[in-house]
């Protein structure tokens, strides 16, 4: 990124109280992909945008904006990066609910397959679950209504397979994603193997299983029948080892990169790890010579130009450049994510909006409260160093009118 300032700057809060004078770099240009990526496979996983003037508060139902959420999608795909959509970073379970879900679903399905049917520079040859992959799960289910023992196993089942079918009819690759209700009904590891064996017996094509840890989602202690790490991943290795040939990859998101290293090593030929680790994405996509991981990241929703350079710099054979680039976005990523964890969707919107990719901060179920305005600020500073505002003046000018809305004098 060039070193020299711009005109653009804004006063920002200090810890400490008051305010100082901050210069924005000059902003960098990110090129776009001339192919597709072959040498690592990546997913952003995409937030979803709020119609402005709509009932969005807590417990109301969400109601899109559609044009700028999918005009979002389409961003992500011009940089060469598949969509991971529907999703815990789309706020599933902290104010998405399943009729906006299954419509979202719906819309990017029918938007992928016109940009696969477009042959762009970066998408050219890619199929539909190539741009595109979903979350399954069970949210339908209102969770003070599932019973324990058998008869909730067999609720999260059945809603399981609802969503499996969404996701399959509209066309995306199919994300099998933790379940509340599973979590909440099941009493050993046999329960979770015998549902998702089930749903990878049914599934038309290989699926992505998702394992998110209690940092994303605290309702999901104990998964995989064991809240002992080891312990749940042997269930989850059995599982994956039964089933390989139904299984596209997993992602894990448990901020745990020795975990996720070992844990790659062990999975079958042909399974993927796509890291969840929005932490240790770095080194865990560069790889250590004879295993990497490929990407399914939150991360990647803010830092998509960024990505997009490093995954072409790795296209390249240029690793030592793809890892230097990720790096530069390293601290970034460690402030959005930070506990607690799961608020770290309304960094993600943050950062859209100061880059002009949605009329206003706000988010469904009233999550853009879900951060403190010194939070947000540092966004702000590291986006900025990292290369990631797209106009320092429009962000300048955003950050300003947030800084004064929230009482922050100069």
């Amino acid at each position: 990124m060039s070193g020299l300032a711009t005109t653009a700057s804004v006063l920002l809060p200090i810890e400490k109280g008051g305010t100082n004078r901050y210069e924005l770099a000059a902003p960098r240009e990110w090129a776009k992909p001339s192919a597709p990526f072959t040498v690592r496979k990546a997913y952003a996983a995409a937030h979803v945008i709020p119609l402005v003037g709509a009932d969005n508060t807590p417990g109301s139902p969400a109601d899109l904006d559609w044009e700028s959420t999918l005009a979002f999608r389409h961003e992500l795909w011009s940089y060469g990066l598949g969509v991971a959509d529907a999703m815990d970073t789309a706020q599933r379970g902290m104010g998405l609910d399943w009729a906006a879900t299954r419509e979202l679903i719906a819309r990017v399905g029918a938007e992928a397959r016109t940009v696969a049917a477009s042959g762009t520079r970066a998408t050219s040859g890619l199929t539909v679950r190539d741009l595109v992959a979903c979350g399954a799960g069970t949210d339908q289910l209102e969770l003070a209504a599932v019973h324990d023992g058998p008869r909730g196993v067999a609720m999260a089942l059945e809603a399981y397979r609802e969503q499996l079918a969404t996701v399959e009819d509209a066309g995306p690759k199919v994300i099998l994603m933790a379940s509340r209700a599973l979590a909440r009904a099941a009493s050993s590891a046999d329960d979770y193997l015998n549902v998702y064996s089930k749903l990878l017996a049914e599934a038309r094509e290989p699926v992505v299983l998702h394992w998110l840890g209690t940092m994303f989602d605290p309702a999901l202690e104990g998964y995989w029948g064991s809240a002992d790490v080891p312990t749940a991943t042997r269930t989850f290795l059995d599982l994956i080892r039964s089933h390989a040939d139904k299984i596209d990859g997993v992602k894990v998101s448990l901020l745990d990169a020795e975990h996720e290293k070992a844990l790659r090593a062990e999975l079958p030929a042909g399974v993927r790890l796509y890291t969840g680790d929005d932490f240790n994405y770095p080194e865990l996509i560069n790889g250590d010579g004879e295993h990497h991981s490929d990407a399914l990241l939150g991360i990647f929703a803010a830092i998509y130009p960024a990505a997009s350079a490093a995954l072409q710099a790795y296209e390249a054979g240029k690793a030592s450049e793809g890892r230097g680039i990720l790096d530069s976005t390293r601290d970034l990523g460690l402030h959005i994510f930070s506990a607690p964890t799961f608020y770290y969707k309304t960094g993600i919107a943050f950062l859209s909006w100061l880059n002009g990719q949605q009329p206003g901060f706000q988010m469904v179920g009233g999550l853009h409260s879900g951060r403190s305005v010194q939070h947000l600020a540092q966004v702000f500073r590291l986006a900025d160093r990292a290369g990631l505002l797209r106009s320092p003046d429009v962000a300048a000018a955003r950050m300003a009118s947030f800084l004064d809305v929230n009482g922050v004098a100069p």
